[in-house]
């Protein structure tokens, strides 16, 4: 089973660890980030959405026209624009981009970013808007017939739309509420969860199958999980950038006492894992989610680069087909971690991949007499 790899699009170099130091919208940086993943192994980028950024829509179709392989994963958030008129954006940006665009549903898990856009419907309504308007966009990206709808949140009458994609828009979608499990596991492509010890991914993953099971669908999603990888040449090495790290963070973004309160579920448990201690597995770190509040991807992979690839190696045996990964440098990971971790991933998943096909060529051995 191929394992594809996420990175991540932006306008400028601004992370966790560094501050803005040019342009919000530097046209020869953006240019250069999505060269480097297409150039280095990846997949696929993400363009990110919030009420202040740039426009993912915009800096998603510049890229799109720049590249030729590089697939685009939008972010989207619905209640800012009326489903209908999102089928005919992503089917219109799909064309210009030759079928490389899917789009990640956003429900929002923070009150006050919400309301910046006019959003002051509460958490367990917006995600069943969620779910009403992914319906309609599935259906707007794909009826060739008119279609009217009247529902708890979006009416309207006769609709159809001259352009449609390539061949298809793919959905993901995340969360760790059980409306999110809810809505993601009925309707979306890919279900996407931020890194955890293997044990809470390994629940999570089945929780989300079981979703999806009492959603109906004989398929489950597929399982995209995202980390922020720390590397160097040797373990010591790794371990000193990674403390350089979190230093840096803490010193752009101080904890206040009693630590942060996010208001999402996902956030939430990153935080109450990083209080049962700060290193699992073979290299997941909780230390940065810790610093950062549990704000979105925000656990780190440290150590070599084959210590990193083996510790991925262990989600994709757990189900995990997407790997997401952003460092915080953003430029300078993505090519180090595309030349570096992403091969010995592929080749791994490879080599099982040509022995499970093997093995299923092979005639049964034959009983004893």
């Amino acid at each position: 089973m191929p394992v594809e790899f996420l990175g991540m699009g932006g306008t400028n170099a601004r992370s966790e660890t560094d501050p803005l130091t040019g342009p919000v919208v530097d046209k020869e940086y953006t240019l250069r980030l999505a060269r480097a993943h297409e150039d280095n192994g990846w997949d696929r980028v993400l363009f990110g959405y919030s009420s202040a950024s740039p426009d993912g829509d915009q800096v998603a179709a510049y890229v799109a026209a720049h590249t030729e392989r590089l697939q685009l994963l939008l972010a989207h958030r619905p209640g800012v624009t009326f489903p209908t008129h999102t089928a005919r954006q992503l089917a219109t940006l799909d064309r210009f981009a030759d079928g490389r665009l899917t789009v990640h549903i956003i429900t929002g898990g923070n009150d006050t970013e919400q309301r910046r856009e006019g959003d002051y419907f509460p958490k367990d309504e917006r995600y069943a808007r969620t779910h009403e308007y992914i319906r309609i966009l599935k259906r707007a990206l794909t009826s060739r017939e008119r279609f009217s709808h009247e529902g708890r949140f979006y009416r309207f009458e006769d609709f159809v739309s001259e352009v449609f994609p390539v061949e298809s828009v793919p959905i993901s979608f995340g969360g760790s509420s059980a409306a999110a499990y809810r809505v993601g596991a009925a309707e979306a492509d890919v279900y996407c969860l931020w890194g955890e010890p293997l044990a809470g991914t390994a629940e999570q993953i089945a929780t989300v199958k079981k979703a999806a099971e009492e959603a109906g669908r004989a398929t489950p999603p597929r399982i995209q999980v995202a980390f922020r990888p720390i590397i160097a040449p040797t373990e010591k090495l790794a371990w000193e950038k990674a403390e350089r790290t979190l230093e840096r963070i803490t010193r752009r973004r101080p904890v206040p006492p009693g630590g942060d309160r996010p208001q999402n579920a996902g956030s939430q448990r990153l935080l109450k894992i990083a209080e049962q201690g700060e290193r699992f597995d073979r290299a997941l770190w909780t230390a940065t989610a810790k610093a950062t509040g549990g704000a979105g991807n925000s656990n780190a992979l440290v150590g070599t680069p084959e210590q990193v690839a083996q510790a991925l190696l262990d989600y994709v045996d757990l189900g995990v087909s997407i790997i997401s990964m952003r460092g915080y440098d953003i430029l300078g990971d993505a090519i180090e971690v595309g030349r570096e971790v992403i091969p010995l991933v592929r080749e791994e998943v490879a080599r099982r991949d040509r022995e499970r096909a093997r093995a299923a060529q092979e005639p049964p051995a034959k009983a004893a007499s």
